[in-house]
């Protein structure tokens, strides 16, 4: 299973080099010219963040999934409780500015100035000389000197007497943060799984009775030895395999999907009288566009499942009308069954609909209108 796809890959590089860049913001403006490279140099930097960065990816990739989509709500408490008394302790942001203050005082030559031209001490002015203020201290002001402070390891993070609010608010919201992307990204991937099942679904509602059909007309074609034998069984062949194979994905070339609808308006034909009238046009350019597979086959089916009869002739109308920003597609036959048979129809339309609201949409317009025994379908898809 993949963590990330491409673009969401992407997306966390930029969100988390703008998390990188704040505290070199911050921290600049607080200490005008001061170099952003002698921070990214220092080891509490890196400290701050990775800190949030690895709180993030545990929050979101192992604890969230682990334990509050499988609604173990007390241990992830006690576990983000955990993780909140880490932050207390290591006070990461306080480190930060704090090694950050001590650094550029160091570096501004502040102790040394005030060593060399600051500091006076009895011995310079002279021994005879009074001061007015009493005798100077004569180590003193060494106290005042950064330079002469007990230097920070890196293990000495905890300071009792300081509560590190800024880290535990970033904690708060890095928590907050994480819980979200997870909850939307389980969101998608459960949408992605439902287009994927109602996919599976109208695959298999593809009408087992024209497997059969199809076969005994193929049957029949092979007694006669008719010259349409091998034809047709590599036409049934191909739609097989596209519909087991080849339509995994949400979308598929076009060109693809009206070679399958070719070949299976042909099969069909195989079992219609003579005089049966079935038209399939296409206008326009398929080359580089995509579509939904198999998302005008159910109309198709249904058009030869309810439109033929022995009593009258068959007509069925398909059209396909391709632009640069849309297709079009219309299918009109007679319908001839009863009424019982045509609200079993209602279950692949229903099926159509929901993988259009699901893959278009706002981005797709259906028209079905039944009247005076003539069956329209138009349906609008905006690529």
């Amino acid at each position: 299973m993949q963590l990330f796809k491409t673009p969401t890959f992407f997306i966390h590089i930029a969100g988390w080099l703008l998390f990188l860049t704040f505290p070199l913001l911050f921290i600049n403006n607080e200490q005008s010219g001061f170099s952003s490279l002698l921070l990214l140099s220092s080891p509490y930097y890196w400290l701050f963040c990775l800190t949030y960065i690895l709180l993030f990816y545990i929050n979101s990739l192992f604890l969230i999934p682990q334990l509050i989509f499988k609604r173990k709500f007390i241990t992830y408490g006690i576990l983000v409780v955990l993780l909140f008394g880490f932050v207390y302790y290591v006070q990461p942001y306080h480190n930060l500015l704090s090694h950050n203050t001590t650094i550029i005082t160091s570096l501004k030559g502040t102790a040394k100035g005030l060593n060399k031209s600051l500091l006076v001490t009895p011995d310079a002015i002279g021994p005879n000389v009074s001061m007015p203020f009493g005798p100077l201290p004569n180590k003193d002001l060494r106290m005042q000197d950064p330079s002469q402070k007990k230097v920070r390891r890196l293990l000495d993070l905890h300071q009792a007497d300081n509560i590190d609010m800024v880290s535990l608010f970033i904690f708060m919201m890095i928590i907050g943060i994480s819980i979200g992307t997870s909850t939307v990204r389980r969101w998608q991937s459960a949408e992605s799984e439902k287009a994927s099942a109602e996919l599976s679904f109208l695959k298999a509602q593809i009408n087992p009775h024209f497997l059969f059909n199809t076969l005994n007309n193929i049957y029949t074609l092979s007694i006669i030895n008719s010259e349409h034998t091998s034809e047709s069984i590599m036409k049934l062949s191909n739609i097989m395999r596209y519909v087991t194979d080849d339509v995994t994905n949400n979308f598929v070339k076009l060109n693809d999907e009206i070679e399958c609808i070719r070949d299976y308006i042909s099969l069909q034909q195989l079992r219609l009288a003579k005089d049966s009238e079935v038209t399939f046009e296409v206008r326009g350019n398929a080359n580089g566009q995509q579509v939904a597979p198999l998302i005008f086959m159910t109309f198709i089916e249904n058009a030869f499942k309810y439109g033929l009869t022995k009593k009258e002739k068959t007509v069925i109308t398909i059209r396909l009308n391709i632009e640069s920003d849309k297709i079009i597609f219309f299918c009109q036959n007679k319908i001839h069954s009863q009424q019982n048979n045509l609200e079993r129809t209602g279950i692949g339309i229903t099926n159509t609909k929901q993988r259009l609201r699901s893959l278009y949409p706002k981005l797709h317009v259906l028209k079905i209108i039944n009247e005076n025994e003539i069956f329209t379908v138009e349906l609008i898809v905006n690529c």
